[in-house]
């Protein structure tokens, strides 16, 4: 089966790290898109404070896929 995707880019953070800052981004979106196949990490960014991270933001793509549209 052929597959079409809509690409969503979102931002997540956490200040526990990248990990954590990509699961907040992918379970945001999660709660009001259904169908997420796949992401992708755009940019990685971080705030600093006193020469230590303070908190961390990535740039996703996120890959959902189309609904196959109603045949009849």
């Amino acid at each position: 089966m052929d597959h079409t995707y809509k690409l969503l880019e979102v931002a997540g953070s956490s200040p526990d790290g990248i990990e954590q800052a990509i699961e907040n981004a992918i379970q945001r979106v999660g709660k009001t898109m259904h169908a997420l196949r796949w992401f992708e990490v755009i940019e990685i960014r971080g705030e600093l404070d006193e020469h230590k991270v303070k908190h961390w933001q990535v740039h996703l793509k996120v890959g959902i896929t189309l609904d196959e549209p109603n045949k009849g």
